[in-house]
């Protein structure tokens, strides 16, 4: 019998942790400045209702409706077309190896926030101290063990959440939850009672509504839901196949997308009422400390924090709850990542015993990693990253639009949503899964795509573009289409 979540809470908890991570609060904010300020909410929540939503109601839907993972349920609804399925998995798969890098960076500059080491060169700190970057990507050179150790830690804490399947990860998201939300609230407070807060706060909030002029903005806006939101990585419909199916979608689908969204506004005020107060205190306009990403998590808000007034405990304090923040934003996107790709083998593979599946697979996750734990670990990453995102998770969300959209009945697809939702949807979502979603998600495809042969990424070098962008994509799907004909061929 399959595995079910303690309740429908302990369900939406785990839902909301995996889409709310890193990004939320080194991404979302940064976008916003960037797109307009608080007019880029409109196209937003426009991209929320029209894309966002619906592919998640599609993805809960499939779980929901198949008990299945990503492979399985694809493949039940469309037959031969399970690689959808495992593409997405192995996608999850490689995000994840250099994703709980990142967490091992925070480890580190958790015990590094007793007594706030880093302040004073916080930029030589991460990239010489910690990481030991080289000065190219070829120059791969020794592993940084510091790193390494914040691995293994990571690693082991996802091992001990899933192994014994998702009644214990419904226990654990009750508080890696809640937990981040309390103190991005307690750094919004201790942000907007700094000097300088207000001006940054004014950057991140006054509405530029001549930016809703340009189509770039709003591609952007449907790019940052799509990555926002899990969609793509198969967590969701992993996630879903284990509650019932009777369970409402679509107020679980909005549930889940507010929260997120939420969580991204709010993470704002902490990000941008602290970059105004190290304006101020560093005597440079507030466009000039603005960053995001990597440099903004460990380079720019260390900063802050190193000078937020009141004496050592005080910073020590503040860096311990940034970094625990982070810890807690990270661990539930990380493991249901794992998780994810658990559920999908073992559909496949029910001789298989959930402990042993998941241990192996953390441990290839760990031995993965190390090539991130280099130092040119860090050039690695981003052009892993980059390619994941832009052609990895894209192409599944596009398969699975087209699939609902144009090889199936989606009528028949929106009723079976229906038939248990309190929110009953209409023809509307037939019109985005069929129209308006695979068109965006096309145009930003064919934008990436475009973008990449005018202007090769990050100036990396051909050859480690090859490796780790083009080819690692080419890899994944030969290898997803290569287990969905041997698992039709055993089937047989």
């Amino acid at each position: 019998m399959r595995e079910r979540w303690d309740s429908r809470t302990a369900f939406l908890m785990a839902s909301i942790g995996s889409a709310v991570g890193l990004g939320n609060v080194w991404r979302f904010p940064y976008m916003v400045y960037q797109n307009g300020g608080g007019a880029f909410l409109i196209p937003y929540f426009i991209a929320l209702l029209t894309a966002g939503i619906p592919l998640m109601m599609l993805e809960y839907n499939l779980g929901m409706k198949f008990q299945a993972g990503p492979a399985k349920a694809i493949n039940s609804l469309k037959k031969g077309f399970g690689f959808i399925g495992w593409f997405a998995l192995l996608v999850s798969f490689v995000i994840v190896a250099y994703y709980v890098v990142i967490m091992a960076w925070s480890w580190n500059y958790l015990f590094y926030s007793i007594g706030t080491k880093w302040a004073g060169n916080e930029k030589n700190f991460f990239y010489n101290s910690l990481i030991n970057i080289s000065d190219s990507v070829g120059n791969i050179g020794t592993i940084s063990f510091p790193v390494v150790i914040g691995l293994l830690i990571t690693w082991v804490s996802i091992f001990l959440i899933i192994f014994k399947g998702v009644k214990v990860v419904g226990k654990v998201v009750n508080l890696t939850v809640p937990l981040p939300i309390i103190l991005l609230a307690v750094l919004i407070i201790r942000g907007i009672t700094l000097p300088g807060s207000g001006h940054g706060l004014n950057f991140y909030l006054n509405p530029d509504f001549s930016k809703l002029l340009n189509p770039r903005v709003w591609l952007a806006a449907y790019g940052q839901i799509f990555f926002s939101l899990s969609l793509g990585f198969g967590i969701l419909i992993a996630y879903s196949s284990y509650m019932p199916k009777d369970s409402d979608v679509s107020t679980n689908a909005f549930i889940t997308s507010f929260a997120n969204c939420a969580t991204s506004f709010f993470a704002g005020f902490a990000v941008f009422s602290t970059l105004g107060y190290l304006a101020l205190s560093t005597q440079q306009p507030v466009d000039k400390v603005v960053t995001s990403g990597i440099g903004l998590a460990f380079i720019t808000f260390p900063t802050a924090i190193a000078k937020i007034p009141g004496g050592l405990i005080v910073t020590s304090i503040f860096g311990i709850v940034f970094f625990i923040m982070l810890l807690t934003l990270g661990i539930d996107s990380a493991f249901s990542l794992v998780e994810a790709v658990v559920t999908g083998v073992r559909d496949e593979a029910h001789n298989i015993k959930r402990g042993t599946l998941t241990f192996f697979i953390c441990l290839v996750g760990f031995l993965a990693g190390l090539i991130f734990c280099t130092r040119s670990g860090l050039y690695w990453l981003d052009i892993v990253d980059h390619w994941m995102n832009s052609f990895g998770l894209i192409v599944v969300g596009l398969m699975e639009v087209i699939l609902v959209g144009w090889l199936c009945n989606t009528k028949s697809f929106r009723n079976s949503i229906n038939q248990f939702s309190d929110i009953k949807v209409g023809k509307w979502w037939e019109i985005c899964i069929r129209f308006i979603t695979p068109a965006i998600i096309g145009l930003i495809l064919i934008l990436s795509f475009i973008q990449e042969i005018k202007s090769p990424y990050g100036n990396y070098p051909l050859w480690a573009i090859i490796i780790g962008g083009w080819l690692l994509v080419l890899v994944l799907m030969i290898i997803a289409i290569a287990i969905t004909k041997s698992t039709r061929a055993s089937i047989k």
